[in-house]
């Protein structure tokens, strides 16, 4: 695994946090110590961030799977929840109180739910439930977001792709995750000469941001496929001319590593028209946004992809893709295997303990193979489930794997 993906390095407390005390807002924040884990056991602290909407009814359905497929493989959790977003700011006045963050902080991998909803919209920017996730990827120096996109065989028919162009599609999308213009300046909103409001943001990049995303895409690459595909806009963005320069001079040191360039207007177009043609895709932090959001609709449902975001040290943080989804909150309609998968990154890429993860992956096969779906990926013939069940389901397909391989 490349040094930029090791992300299990505990780091010291924080000094400075964006946010409130939960308790005492003078009170410094306490490290979360590890319990002794049982004889021949291995334990990690995991800092659960459910959030909002939908994202106490998932993360609940992954903390059981994630400790189930753990205990199989002789893994203890500490598991640590913590309030974040639209949460936190009817708890505390903030979206990322002080002991929120220094939990996550100081854990080994962390675990977040979704962030947002209608009911915090008009709030001042500072004071909007989605700003946590930016201070997150910010202070937690997660750069490299990994988002797959697979169409698996059991789902290809929920893709709204016609079944030739999306079965056996099989990506993934390397995202620059804290530059770019959601973190460049200046931006704001001021009074021009004339009297007018304009808004601006810059899309900002310095080489060295460039050449430590390229290498992890390199490095994914290198695992899958071959393929690197480099999304830019580098005929117009001098940013993105800075882009292709970097990643070009990259190319050198993975000879293994087939690269080429595309400009992201056509790379949208070529991902509804011919998806096979990517393995990996490296793209900076807009672009990879939006583009992994268009994929995971290839797939046949947001509701399926995980994501996976990385520093060169510290926890990672593991999410799906999926927003809080306000409208069908405490519904039991939620789909939870995006963050299911999420759970199995996280035992992947997190704590490098890939046997476990690939637990959690037989067992959504499993799931999926039995034919039970939630609306979202629901078709004629397959057993109609929710949140709930779809997580019962899932357990019993991790606990029968032991049965499999005993």
């Amino acid at each position: 695994m490349a040094a930029a993906l090791q992300t299990n390095t505990r780091l010291n407390p924080i000094n400075v946090v964006p946010g409130r005390s939960l308790t005492n807002p003078s009170r410094a924040p306490c490290r979360v110590r590890c319990a002794a884990a049982s004889p021949g056991k291995k334990r990690f602290n995991i800092a659960l961030l459910p959030g909002d909407g939908i994202g106490p009814e998932v993360i609940s359905v992954a903390k059981n799977v994630l400790q189930q497929a753990g205990s199989l493989e002789g893994l203890e959790f500490n598991f640590q929840e913590m309030p974040v977003g639209g949460a936190a700011l009817d708890l505390v006045g903030v979206p990322l109180p002080e002991e929120s963050f220094a939990a996550a902080k100081q854990s080994d991998a962390i675990l977040l739910g979704a962030i947002g909803g209608y009911k915090w919209d008009n709030n001042e920017k500072h004071l909007r439930p989605e700003m946590a996730l930016f201070y997150l990827r910010r202070d937690l120096k997660v750069f490299a977001n990994l988002r797959p996109a697979t169409v698996l065989p059991q789902l290809v028919d929920a893709s709204t792709l016609k079944r030739e162009v999306a079965e056996g599609v099989d990506m993934m999308i390397v995202r620059e995750l804290t530059g770019g213009i959601y973190f460049g300046e200046p931006r704001g909103i001021k009074t021009n000469e004339n009297g007018e409001e304009v808004g601006f943001n810059t899309e900002f990049y310095a080489a060295h941001e460039i050449d430590r995303i390229a290498r992890v895409a390199f490095e994914t690459a290198r695992k899958r496929r071959g393929k690197l595909c480099s999304v830019d806009k580098a005929n117009v963005l001098d940013a993105s001319i800075l882009w292709r320069r970097r990643v070009t001079a990259l190319a050198s040191e993975y000879p293994d590593v087939e690269l080429t360039h595309m400009y992201v207007d056509n790379a949208a177009m070529q991902l509804i028209r011919d998806p096979k043609q990517f393995d990996t895709i490296v793209t900076n932090n807009i672009f990879g946004d939006i583009l992994s959001d268009e994929a995971s609709m290839i797939t046949g449902s947001i509701g399926m992809l995980p994501s996976a975001s990385l520093g060169v040290s510290g926890p990672g943080l593991f999410e799906p893709i999926h927003g809080s989804a306000p409208d069908i909150a405490g519904q039991d309609k939620a789909n939870p295997l995006a963050t299911v998968l999420s759970a199995a990154m996280l035992l992947k890429y997190g704590l490098g303990e890939e046997k476990a993860a690939k637990r959690i992956e037989d067992a959504v096969l499993d799931t999926l193979n039995k034919g039970f779906r939630t609306g979202d990926i629901y078709s004629p013939g397959n057993k109609l489930v929710g949140c709930k069940e779809m997580g019962e389901e899932v357990l019993k397909s991790v606990d029968s794997k032991v049965t499999a391989t005993v």
